[in-house]
C-alpha cells in the first residue's frame, strides 16, 4: 500500500514550510496550503463541474503555481490531469483534446486562439480561464478546513496524461500513475540523494514528463522546495540559483551551453549547487568541464515518459572518465539489452533497452494496438540501442528508428555523430538517413560551425576518413545556423528530413 496523498501527509508534518514559489511573481505556498487549495478545488470542481474520479482536466498553459495546487487536488480526488503542449498548432491542440475528452478544460488567456474553431474544443462540457481559476484559489480563506473527504485511490488509478512528442502520426497519450509517480520519487530519492532541506528550480514546459517527474514530484514528495518559472532564461536561472540557494538544479545541455555562455557565468554564486542533473541528450566533455572548473558536479541520466522518467543515473565521479554514458539503471528496474531476435546480449554488444518495473506504464491512452506493441510480457521497449560495457555502464548507441540500411549495413547515426563532435570546428550535428540511388540510403550530416568558422564536405567527409567505415561516412552535408529542435528539446529529425527533401529538389539538374 502506498500513500497518494503526499500534501496531506506533509501538511501534518510541516504545514508551515513553503513548498513552491513563483519565480515572476514571488508568490509562495506551503505545503499546508497546497493542502486546504487541494480540498477546496475537489469541492469546487464537483460543484461546479461535477468532475468524480478519472474525469480528465486539460489545462494549456505555461508553468504556474496552479499546476501544483491542480496536483494536490487530483491526489485527493482521483481526477486526470491532462497537460497540452501550447507550442502546437491549433490542429494538433484540436487532436489532443478530442483524444483525452476532458470534461474541464483550463486554458491561459494567451492560448485562447489556440482553441477557436477547434471540433473538439466545442464538445468539452466546461471552459474556465488560467486567470479565474487563480482568483478563485486566491480569494480562499485557507484557515477554513475544506468540506471535501477526500476518496481512496489505489496506485493503479491514472493522475496524468502525458503527451508523446513522438515519431508516429499522431502524439499517444502515457498513462502516469499514481503508482509510477511513487516509485519514480523513490528511484530519484535512492540516487540522488534527495532530502527535505534539498532546493530546486522548475523550468521545463508543463507537458513534459521532466517537469513533472525529474525533481519536482520527488521533491514535492519529500517535503523539499522547488521554485518554478515559468520558461527557461539563462540570467534569470543564475538569479534564481543564487536568490533560492538552490542545491540541485536539472536542465538539458542545451541549457546548460547558454547558462555557461551568459555575462555572469563567472561571477555567480554556484556554491550551493550539489550537483546539476542532465538529460534528454549526451553533454559534451568540454561543456561538462566548464561546470566542474565552477565547482558544479554533473550527474548525466536517462530516462523515457514511460517509465518513470528517472531510468538511469552516472555518478558526477564517473562524469569524464565514463563520458557518454548514462550511467547504471536505478534501484527499481528490471532490465536487459536484447537483440532482434530477443536474445539477451553480452558486454560491449548493442542491443535494445528493455525495462521492467513498478516504474512502467499501463499502457497509453486508447490506444491498444501501441500499447501491445511497446509492451510484450511485462517488458517496454524502448526502441534504444545501447551498449553495455564490462563495467555495467550503459551508452546509448541510438534510436532504433533513426538507424538506416546503407549497403545492407546497419548505421546508427549518433556514432557519427559522436565523432565529428570532436572536430575543432564544429559547434554541433545531426545525422539522419536519405534515400540513395546505389546504397539504398546514405547519410546526410547537418552541421553547425564554430563563431568564425566554416566547414565544407570534404571537411566533413576528410575528418571521419580512417576513423570509420566507408558506408559510415556522411554523403552529404547541409550546413545550418542551428539545429533544428522539438517541444522536447531534443533535435526535431521530422524537420532534418524537410530541410533534406529540400535539399536535393535544390539541387537536381
Amino acid at each position: 500500500m502506498i500513500t497518494i496523498d503526499w500534501f496531506e501527509k506533509w501538511a501534518g508534518y510541516a504545514s508551515d514550510k513553503v513548498a513552491v514559489t513563483q519565480f515572476e511573481t514571488g508568490q509562495s505556498l506551503t505545503y499546508g496550503q497546497l493542502n486546504n487549495l487541494g480540498g477546496h478545488v475537489c469541492r469546487h470542481f464537483k460543484d461546479e463541474y461535477q468532475l468524480t474520479k478519472g474525469d480528465r482536466v486539460g489545462i494549456l498553459a505555461e508553468n504556474c503555481l496552479q499546476y501544483i495546487i491542480l496536483l494536490a487536488a487530483a491526489q485527493k480526488s482521483g481526477i486526470i490531469l491532462v497537460p497540452l503542449n501550447y507550442r502546437l498548432t491549433p490542429r494538433e491542440i484540436d487532436f489532443l483534446v478530442g483524444d483525452c475528452e476532458p470534461v474541464l478544460l483550463i486554458v491561459e488567456d494567451k492560448f485562447v486562439d489556440k482553441l477557436t474553431g477547434s471540433p473538439a474544443t466545442a464538445k468539452v462540457p466546461y471552459q474556465l480561464s488560467l486567470s479565474d481559476f487563480a482568483a478563485f484559489t486566491d480569494e480562499l480563506d485557507l484557515t477554513q478546513t475544506p468540506d471535501y473527504t477526500p476518496i481512496e485511490l489505489s496506485g493503479d488509478d491514472t493522475v496524468l496524461i502525458l503527451y508523446t512528442s513522438g515519431t508516429t502520426a499522431f502524439p499517444k497519450g502515457s498513462i502516469y500513475t499514481h503508482r509510477m509517480m511513487f516509485w519514480n520519487s523513490i528511484n530519484t530519492q535512492l540516487r540522488l540523494d534527495v532530502t527535505s532541506a534539498d532546493r530546486s528550480v522548475n523550468m521545463a514546459p508543463p507537458f513534459h514528463t521532466g517537469n513533472w517527474n525529474v525533481l519536482l514530484t520527488p521533491f514535492l514528495h519529500h517535503g523539499a522546495f522547488t521554485v518554478i518559472m515559468k520558461n527557461f532564461d539563462a540570467e534569470a536561472l543564475l538569479e534564481a540559483i543564487d536568490r533560492y540557494e538552490l542545491t540541485i538544479v536539472w536542465a538539458v545541455p542545451t541549457m546548460l551551453k547558454m547558462v555557461a555562455d551568459a555575462d555572469g557565468f563567472e561571477q555567480a554564486d554556484l556554491s550551493r549547487v550539489r550537483y546539476i542533473v542532465v538529460g534528454g541528450e549526451a553533454m559534451p566533455i568540454a561543456l561538462i568541464q566548464r561546470w566542474h572548473d565552477r565547482g558544479v558536479p554533473i550527474r548525466q541520466g536517462y530516462g523515457l515518459t514511460e517509465v518513470g522518467p528517472n531510468v538511469t543515473s552516472l555518478n558526477h565521479q564517473d562524469a569524464i572518465q565514463k563520458a557518454g554514458s548514462i550511467g547504471k539503471p536505478n534501484f527499481y528496474y528490471q532490465w536487459k539489452l536484447v537483440d532482434e531476435q530477443g536474445n539477451t546480449q553480452p558486454a560491449n554488444e548493442p542491443g535494445e533497452l528493455l525495462l521492467k518495473g513498478p516504474n512502467v506504464m499501463p499502457g497509453y491512452w486508447r490506444n491498444p494496438e501501441a500499447t501491445a506493441e511497446a509492451i510484450v510480457d511485462g517488458w517496454f521497449h524502448t526502441g534504444d540501442i545501447m551498449r553495455c560495457d564490462e563495467d555495467g555502464f550503459l551508452f546509448v548507441i541510438d534510436r532504433i528508428k533513426n538507424m538506416y540500411i546503407s549497403g545492407a549495413e546497419n548505421v546508427y547515426p549518433a556514432e557519427v555523430e559522436y565523432l565529428l563532435r570532436t572536430h575543432p570546428s564544429l559547434e554541433a550535428v545531426a545525422i539522419i538517413g536519405v534515400p540513395d540511388e546505389k546504397w539504398g540510403e546514405s547519410g546526410m550530416a547537418f552541421v553547425v560551425a564554430k563563431p568564425e568558422k566554416s566547414l565544407s564536405s570534404e571537411d566533413i567527409t576528410g575528418f571521419c576518413q580512417g576513423k570509420l567505415a566507408r558506408y559510415k561516412i556522411p554523403k552529404y552535408v547541409m550546413n545550418l545556423q542551428e539545429l533544428p529542435k522539438n517541444d522536447a528539446g531534443k533535435i526535431d529529425r521530422k524537420k532534418l528530413k524537410e530541410l533534406s527533401r529540400e535539399f536535393f529538389k535544390s539541387n537536381q539538374h
